[in-house]
């Protein structure tokens, strides 16, 4: 009897060894399992107060003690990572994923260590097991395509998560840069056709197959589609640049003007169809002079543009048609746009005070772009002129001499100072110098015509 129930005592401890571990521990064990503890504590105390380089030896002690703790090795990487030592510190979260390769920290650490390093090759291998975890990961698989040049693989990513999850910043941005590159632009006008005809009623992909064709100076498929689009959602802003086209062509102003009014305030359509709506009105207007207002209205939308002075571009409209009156209001409206910089603007709104003889403006203006740009001798020239035609000979004199210092390779321009220093000249009674100056600017015509 005494011997069944120590057998059975013996069975019971066998089955439960936690039980028998604190009955029975050898003394060795139990001082290796207190010294471990006390070296992994030692290791994140260290590793608080940034000692890393003692966190490590605390760690490698406690490897030595437990050679398969996977927490072990992820602090000892997570140390190495502090330390910069990339090589270590991969392999120890490595090591720790071997050990236990559900733990998605632990390929976290190896992926930190790829982003660190800038290897992305080694990323995408790490991030794919990451994506396991967690399908968000593929956001960071998109920029790690980007970053490995691997534009087909990141375009089909971006299409799949523009369709699961919707579009972000980011990911347009990395599609803008891809298609940049002519090449891959074919696989997103067959994606971008493809969505249309899968989904008719969702705009966007109209309007990224629109802008598509627009940067790529495709202008009649980029109509085509706006045309589609019109059709499929006609109260869609961008069926409005079809709608303004069509009004235009049946000469009804009211309805083109308010269809136009409509794109032009819209913040979805690109630039460029801007662009050219405005340049189609601006001919309509130029024919049709009672909508002067609604043109100068539609102007009005493109103070900001940064890419275009479009006051600017309509002066030199009417200026190639010599209606200078209408020139100088639209150089006047470009500068008033923030073009107080612009020299050419200026140069031009002076020629056209020129052509409308308004002498007086042109010295004032001529005068103050004087000291505004000391060294374009443009201006010096107009002052000069000016003055002449004013018969302020004498100042005329002395503004065109300073100005003819800054004359360089510019033929046209230096007979031109010849011919009004000659005129000032003239009009001082020295006749003399009048011819010198004369004789230089016949040379000079002679000289360009050979």
């Amino acid at each position: 009897m005494k011997n069944s129930a120590l057998l059975f005592l013996f069975l019971v401890l066998q089955c439960n060894s936690a039980l028998l571990w604190a009955q029975t521990e050898p003394e060795e064990i139990k001082l290796d399992t207190d010294q471990f503890q006390e070296l992994f504590y030692e290791s994140l105390l260290q590793k608080g107060i940034e000692n890393y380089d003692k966190a490590v030896i605390a760690l490698d002690k406690c490897i030595k003690i437990k050679p398969d703790d996977a927490a072990v090795y992820y602090e000892l990487g997570k140390n190495y990572l502090a330390l910069k030592e990339y090589k270590n510190a991969y392999s120890s979260f490595e090591k720790a994923t071997q050990i236990d390769p559900k733990n998605k920290w632990f390929w976290v650490g190896m992926y930190d260590v790829s982003y660190e390093t800038k290897n992305f090759t080694q990323g995408i291998t790490v991030i794919n097991k990451l994506i396991e975890f967690d399908p968000k990961y593929k956001e960071d698989l998109t920029s790690l395509y980007m970053g490995t040049n691997q534009f087909e693989k990141a375009l089909t990513l971006i299409q799949e998560l523009n369709e699961t999850i919707g579009k972000t910043d980011r990911r347009e941005l990395y599609k803008s840069q891809i298609l940049s590159e002519g090449k891959f632009q074919n696989i997103e006008v067959s994606n971008l056709l493809a969505q249309i005809e899968k989904n008719p009623k969702e705009e966007s992909n109209y309007i990224s197959l629109i802008v598509l064709y627009s940067k790529n100076n495709e202008e009649g498929k980029a109509f085509e589609i706006v045309k589609k689009l019109e059709k499929a959602l006609p109260n869609s802003e961008w069926a409005q640049v079809t709608l303004f086209k069509t009004y235009l062509d049946n000469n009804d102003g009211p309805k083109a003007i308010s269809a136009m009014n409509v794109v032009l305030a819209s913040a979805k359509i690109d630039s460029k169809i801007k662009h050219r709506i405005l340049n189609e009105f601006l001919i309509f207007a130029n024919k049709n002079p009672q909508y002067t207002a609604d043109l100068e209205k539609a102007i009005s939308y493109f103070d900001n543009d940064k890419e275009v002075n479009v006051a600017k571009e309509i002066g030199k409209f009417f200026h190639t048609k010599k209606q200078w009156a209408k020139a100088i209001t639209y150089y006047e409206q470009a500068l008033k746009n923030g073009s107080g910089d612009d020299i050419e603007t200026h140069l031009l709104l002076l020629q056209m005070y020129t052509e409308t003889k308004e002498f007086g403006l042109v010295a004032k203006k001529a005068s103050a772009m004087v000291d505004v740009f000391p060294t374009q001798p443009q201006f010096y020239y107009y002052s000069g002129m000016a003055n002449n035609q004013l018969q302020q000979f004498k100042k005329a004199k002395d503004i065109l001499e300073m100005g003819m210092d800054y004359v360089v390779e510019d033929r046209a321009l230096e007979i031109n100072f010849n011919i009004q220093l000659g005129e000032a000249y003239n009009g001082l009674g020295d006749f003399k110098k009048k011819e010198l100056y004369f004789s230089k600017a016949n040379q000079l015509i002679k000289e360009k015509k050979q």
